[in-house]
């Protein structure tokens, strides 16, 4: 079963390597690409901004997109690091990532707004209000842009129009983006929930009760699920059997998870406010290894060509073996990384809170 379904997921991605164009590469948030990254990569470029970078880059079409603190929404060639526009949102982009699809650039602000932007040249398109900060990264199905917030709905808009099609409230804030499995909308909920909610109307298809605060999104392979809660737990859910599967909790160290898995080959990767990544097995739970940083990873791990891509607190990005946990290549960017990285073709992306994206290669 794990083998059909990496491969299924190594297909798809095969298909766009040339992309990242959405938080965790794709729908379904397994934080998996198809690329050959140098042994040592070097530094490429940096961009150099004044506001710090929570928002994950994506890249589409040779152009990286990212958000800002300062609630600008910038495009930066991928091969020279030149800008090629910015638009402003509102006061401040927050942890939301952008989403391209069908020429559009779709990122929510800390004003409550998800912005609709022509991805050529950063004209807006539309706007859509909700009623409270958006930290959730939006994403794109059936025609509509599905994107949480802190008012505690799961809203969707029409793609093309921004007109409001459904929204769906939980009991609480909804921070983390929605992965998409199946015509559902699966979303970890600050209420303690993960929820499945029908794309096609916004009603709940089921929920099953986690009982934890959860920021972290869930990472989905075949009928399975995986996220980290607040709780200080990594938890597997059998999404067929409507059940817990397991709950990880390491057995000194009880720190919240807040980077969200990656999931590939029968294990998931993930890193924790206890400094460290933890490689898990998907069907029980166990510890494979751990990697120990010097501060919190928030940044949420990309895997890519048997390496394990992701930033620390600490200000280095690191990159480690997939199989044995091995560090085999940092780089010192000197501020905290808590963005995660966007891979594509030969290149990372990432941002840091001093301003700059980084390329390697």
């Amino acid at each position: 079963m794990w083998f059909r379904a990496s491969l299924l997921a190594v297909i798809a991605l095969a298909l766009h390597a040339a992309d990242w164009p959405q938080f965790r590469g794709v729908p379904q948030m397994t934080g998996v690409a198809v690329a050959k990254i140098a042994a040592k990569p070097r530094l490429l470029w940096t961009w150099e901004g004044t506001e710090p970078f929570e928002s994950s880059p994506v890249v589409v079409g040779g152009v990286v997109y990212s958000g800002n603190s300062g609630g600008e929404l910038i495009a930066v060639d991928l091969n020279t690091g030149k800008l090629k526009w910015k638009y402003k949102a509102g006061e401040a982009i927050g942890e939301s990532t952008p989403t391209v699809a069908g020429g559009i650039v779709y990122i929510g602000d800390l004003d409550g707004v998800l912005h609709a932007v022509n991805a050529t040249d950063g004209k807006k398109l539309w706007t859509l209000k909700t009623q409270s900060e958006i930290k959730s990264s939006p994403v794109v199905v059936d025609g509509k842009v599905l994107i949480g917030s802190y008012d505690g709905n799961l809203y969707a808009a029409d793609a093309k129009t921004g007109k409001q099609a459904w929204s769906f409230k939980t009991q609480a804030q909804v921070h983390a983006t929605p992965s998409i499995v199946n015509g559902l909308a699966l979303i970890t909920g600050c209420d303690g929930f993960l929820r499945g909610i029908r794309v096609s109307n916004g009603t709940e298809a089921w929920s099953i009760r986690i009982g934890s605060y959860t920021g972290a999104s869930p990472a989905v392979v075949g009928m399975q699920a995986f996220f980290g809660t607040f709780d200080n737990q990594v938890i597997g859910v059998d999404l067929a059997k409507r059940s817990v599967m397991w709950r990880y909790e390491h057995r000194e160290k009880k720190f919240p998870f807040y980077s969200s898995a990656v999931v590939d080959a029968g294990r998931v990767y993930l890193g924790g406010r206890d400094k460290m990544i933890h490689a898990l097995d998907a069907k029980t739970g166990k510890a494979a290894w751990t990697f120990s940083a010097k501060a919190r990873i928030d940044s949420s791990p990309a895997l890519a060509d048997g390496r394990l891509w992701f930033g620390s607190n600490d200000g280095n990005v690191y990159a480690l073996d997939v199989k044995t946990g091995k560090m085999v290549w940092s780089f010192t960017a000197g501020s905290p990384v808590s963005a995660s990285p966007a891979v594509v073709d030969d290149k990372i992306v990432v941002g840091s809170q001093d301003g700059r994206l980084y390329c390697f290669g």
